[in-house]
Parts: structure tokens; sequence; C-alpha cells
């Protein structure tokens, strides 16, 4: 009988050792099935990327689509500003070493809301922005987010490349990409939001330069 009991306790330990894995994986599973789903609120789109070459360099537009998470613009109706950052580079391949940049270009975008006038700003520099740096750059005003935001996905024929930087032949790669930069955030609020998917929104694409000039 001591041998019964024994026997029949071994296997209910073991069948709750099997439920509690189970479960631990269902766990896991329904955590990462949130997670890709949170991801997918700060998803952007790149639906247009298009380059064009004149006499007086090189003019890149683009349209990037995506949605602002609730997260973000409930830090911007607390008067949070929130960045934006384009960057461009245009390579030259080399079998023999690395590839070598030509040319390269930043776009840095400001969005802030204003409660006294209940408008938003838009702040727009070829430089990192700043407090202290906002005179230097581009300023236009909105009535609503949407139209503020529409002019931030929009990049209509801006200049990356002069003529002479695209004069040391070979082939050409162009690397373009579009993210919110949350290293900009107020030093209290990046503790909150650093590693939470609602700030991780980022597109790139990637072009042959040479091909696109052919057509």
């Amino acid at each position: 009988m001591e041998i019964v009991t024994k026997t029949v306790s071994s296997m209910r330990c073991c069948k709750s050792v099997h439920a509690s894995r189970r479960l631990r994986w269902a766990i896991l599973a329904w955590m990462l099935g949130a997670a890709i789903a949170a991801r997918a609120d700060a998803r952007a789109d790149l639906t247009t990327l298009r380059v064009e070459r004149t006499d007086e360099g090189l003019f890149l537009s683009a349209q990037v689509r995506f949605d602002l998470t609730s997260a973000v613009q409930d830090a911007l109706l607390k008067g949070i500003p929130v960045h934006f950052v384009a960057d461009v580079s245009v390579m030259r391949e080399r079998w023999y070493w690395y590839d070598q940049e030509v040319a390269s270009a930043q776009r840095y975008m400001r969005v802030a809301y204003q409660p006294l006038t209940r408008r938003w700003r838009l702040n727009t520099s070829a430089e990192p922005l700043v407090n202290a740096g906002l005179g230097v750059s581009l300023t236009q005003h909105y009535d609503s987010l949407a139209e503020t935001m529409a002019a931030v996905q929009r990049l209509q024929r801006w200049k990356i490349a002069n003529p002479s930087e695209l004069e040391s032949g070979g082939r050409q790669m162009l690397n373009f990409r579009f993210r919110l930069d949350s290293t900009q955030l107020p030093r209290t609020f990046q503790i909150g939001a650093v590693g939470q998917s609602d700030w991780h929104l980022s597109v790139e694409r990637r072009i042959d330069l040479t091909q696109e000039a052919s057509r």
C-alpha cells in the first residue's frame, strides 16, 4: 500500500508541474502578443520616396504615414514637445574597403502645443533643436494636431546633396530613416518612456541612386 501511495502522489506532482509549465507558457505567449500589438500601434510606413537630380543638386521627397499613440498625444497635450528626425546619407560602394559617405543631411522637427492660444507649433531645422536654438529654425503654426502631423510626415523637395558631392562616380546608395526621437524628452519623462513601445517609431529605406538616375 505504501508503494501505491507514493506512485499516485508522484503522478499528481508531475501533473501539477506540467500544468504550471503550460500556464507559464500561456502567460508568456499572451505577453508577447500584447507587446507585438502595442508596437503595431506605433508602426510607421514609408508610402513615397522619390529622388530628383538636377543641376542644383539632389532632392528628396517622401511621405511617411503613422498614427501617434495615445501616450504620445497625452504628452503633447500636457505641453511636452515631441521631436522627430529624418536622416539621409549617400554612400558610394567600394569593393576594397568600407562604403564611403559622400553626402548626408538631417531634418529635425519639434512639435509643441500652446495651451494659451490652443494652437500647434512646428519648428524645423537642419541642426538639433533645443530651447536656446529655436530662433534659427523655421516656425509654422497650425490649428490642429492633424494639420501639424501632416506637415511632419511630408518631406517635399528636400535638398540633400550638392552636385559636386555626387561626382565621385561608382555605385551610390541612399539610406533614409525617419524616427521619433525620445531622447529629446525631458529627463524626468524619459524614465517612464524608456522601453515603452508607444515611443518606438521608426522607418528605414535604402535605394540604388545609380539605378534611379538611369531611368
